[in-house]
């Protein structure tokens, strides 16, 4: 079984487009999407309506949260004053430019999803999907978060799996725990950014998690893994900012991924 998940679109269209044709070629059994579809970028109703279109399951990010309720905050966490500043214009301008309908789906989506898979033996392994994590939507967890932290967790929320977005940096961990005398593993899953990558590498990112009938969170290798980055029309997307009202630094965070 093969399984795509994407998140963190932030309204560019192009990067969309790029993935989901990249999506069909694989053939996955399910997509899911992990939220932020808008914000940065001029294209917030055209994203909402290709996944709308495709009907594809999808959680509420901080900026959902924020563009649902036409809030002036979009839960984001701002270094400077000047991105704070910058931060304040997304979210302004697409509230400005979403349309009623397209709010009003924002603000009635889910805040988070589970899938339960029964594997050979009767095991079960439960698959959580969070936007930033199961206790806060705009909650920041990345690869360097203490192990303890992570586990403890994943183990309130009954997770095997968890798959996350918010920081824009991809990353798969394996945090192994004892578990009546024998070592289990939980697997947490960042999926980067579709588009609005950080990493430093500019294409856009999703991930592509297969199971089968010997997956077991007994064997850390038996549930796989695969970071798929994707080219998209990168100048386009970084010259629809330009000509827009929104800060020429969003064009250049597109260029460089950062």
């Amino acid at each position: 079984m093969k399984i795509a998940f994407f998140s963190d679109i932030h309204a560019n269209l192009p990067a969309l487009e790029a993935v989901l044709a990249d999506i069909d070629q694989q053939k996955p059994d399910f997509v899911y999407c992990l939220g932020d579809l808008v914000g940065y970028n001029i294209w917030a109703n055209e994203v909402v309506e290709a996944i709308r279109q495709r009907h594809i399951p999808t959680l509420a990010g901080n900026y959902e949260e924020g563009v649902g309720l036409n809030s002036d905050d979009c839960g984001c966490a701002y270094k400077t004053d000047e991105d704070k500043v910058r931060g304040s214009q997304s979210i302004a301008y697409t509230n400005l430019i979403i349309s009623p309908d397209n709010r009003a789906y924002l603000r009635m989506l889910p805040r988070h999803m589970c899938l339960s898979f029964e594997m050979n033996g009767g095991e079960e392994l439960r698959v959580l999907m969070v936007h930033g994590s199961p206790r806060k939507i705009n909650e920041y967890l990345f690869e360097n978060r203490p192990e303890k932290s992570l586990q403890r967790i994943m183990e309130e929320a009954g997770a095997d799996i968890m798959l996350f977005g918010h920081t824009h940096k991809p990353f798969h961990r394996w945090l192994a725990y004892e578990q009546e005398g024998q070592v289990k593993y939980r697997h947490a899953i960042n999926l980067g950014s579709v588009g609005k990558p950080k990493d430093g590498d500019t294409r856009a990112c999703y991930v592509l998690l297969t199971l089968d009938e010997n997956s077991s969170a007994s064997e850390a290798e038996s549930i796989k893994v695969e970071f798929i980055r994707v080219k998209y029309d990168i100048e386009k997307a970084a010259k629809a900012i330009e000509d827009s009202p929104l800060p020429n630094a969003f064009a250049s965070m597109l260029r460089t991924a950062y």
